[in-house]
Formats: structure tokens, sequence, C-alpha cells
């Protein structure tokens, strides 16, 4: 898709796909015959520059036939670089860093004054983390007691300038959100079972939000686009075709 297109971001969808699998085939309820049915939960992806992934699994489940990927990014296309409304299955439009937290909170807060039994998920990026506004968010979630919002970290220690650490160290980050109020769970972001655990074990808590630092790899999957390389690079033909065969 994004080699198609000649632009995207690689290395962030690929950190971000298991995460996205886990959620739509098994935790998320939604139906693509029917996108806007009211009771289905609610999923933002904050760190929109991901969208390819989120396109892919969109593509898996039905919402749009799978050659409409290789769109990605055409003028006339649903596919744009960020998520937006008009594609099916889209919630929240995003991709501004740091305001996905905000809308989490504000969809949640409308399903417990609708006394409706809705989840909101979000999948945030780490050095989106950076945003002010994610914190004055994350305090709001916990004021209110939102335990209908559930967070996720992709905590692949890269932002487009570099590693996390070295740009504004987000550690000690379990214990940051922790004082935010939140209840706070880690795990391996790339295994399917243990990003699963993970979030069945946020249907048990109750009267706080929470949160899962799930620790990835940006660039997954394909051996020379692990690390921070494909930020925001296309793989030439040679490289394309050396990823198609890993990956196959």
């Amino acid at each position: 898709m994004i080699a198609e297109a000649g632009s995207g971001h690689l290395g962030a969808s690929l950190s971000a796909l298991e995460i996205l699998a886990v959620l739509y085939f098994i935790k998320i309820r939604h139906d693509p015959r029917n996108p806007s049915w009211k009771e289905r939960d609610r999923f933002i992806l904050s760190k929109g520059h991901a969208a390819p992934a989120l396109y892919c699994l969109l593509a898996e489940a039905g919402y749009f036939p799978p050659e409409e990927l290789f769109r990605l990014r055409s003028l006339d296309s649903r596919l744009q670089g960020h998520p937006d409304t008009k594609t099916p299955g889209i919630d929240a439009m995003s991709g501004s860093l740091g305001q996905g937290l905000s809308i989490a909170v504000g969809m949640a807060l409308a399903a417990k004054l609708d006394r409706t039994n809705q989840k909101i998920y979000i999948l945030l990026g780490d050095g989106e983390l950076d945003e002010g506004q994610v914190w004055e968010a994350a305090l709001t979630a916990s004021h209110y007691r939102l335990d209908n919002v559930i967070a996720i970290v992709d905590r692949n220690q890269y932002q487009y300038t570099g590693n996390t650490e070295d740009i504004k160290s987000l550690e000690p980050l379990s214990e940051k959100w922790k004082a935010f109020g939140w209840e706070v769970l880690e795990t391996d972001g790339h295994d399917t079972d243990a990003v699963l655990q993970a979030l069945n074990m946020c249907d048990q808590i109750r009267g706080k939000p929470m949160v899962i630092i799930a620790k990835t790899t940006k660039g997954k999957g394909i051996s020379f686009t692990e690390g921070n390389e494909f930020s925001n690079r296309v793989p030439n033909s040679e490289e394309l075709k050396r990823a198609l065969s890993e990956l196959g």
C-alpha cells in the first residue's frame, strides 16, 4: 500500500498490527454490515499516521473491498493518509497528535450518560505522550471514573525525529499513568495472546480508566525496517520485493 502510494508511515503501522488484529477480530463489538450500529464499541486511532494498518484490518473485516487498499492517499480515495470518518468503520478523524484521548473521554462520558455498556478503545503513540493535552484528558478520565475507557500505548520507543527517551523522556511511564489515577497493565504488543489477556483483564476493572502499555518494535516483521529508518520513508522496488518475500 505504502509503496504504491509513494508515501506513508510503514514503521508505525507495523508496530500496531497485532494490537489492531486482536481488537477488531476478538474484542471490539462492531458490525461491518452496519458501520453506524449505535451499540457498537468505539475505536480511535490517535496515532493516525498508522492508518495503513487500520485500513488493512477494516478491509479484512469486510468494511470495504481489499482492492481499495491500493488507492491509499489518492485524491479521490476514501483511504487518506490519516483516518477520516468518510471511511466505513472510522469513528473519529485523527492524526493531529494529542487529541485522541480527549475524543475518547467525550465518547465515554456520553456512553455513561446514555447508560450503555459501550467500551471506548484508543491506540496512542508513545511519542504522542509529549503532548500536554493527553495528560489533561487522562486527569479528566480518572476524575469521572471512566471505566469504559481502555487506552493502549504503542510503546515502540521511537517518534518521528528519534528515540523517545532522547527527545523527551517518558520513563517511568507506568508510574506516570498510575499517578493520574489509571489502572496500568504492561504487555508484549506483538504477542496476540498476551494482548488479549491484558484486554480481558481490563474487563474486570471497575471505577477507573485503564491503560495497557504495549511494548512493540517499530517496523516489526521485516528485518530491515525495524527501528526508525522507515518512519516516513517508502520502500523502493527492491526493498518491496525483499519485504514481501520475508512476510510470505
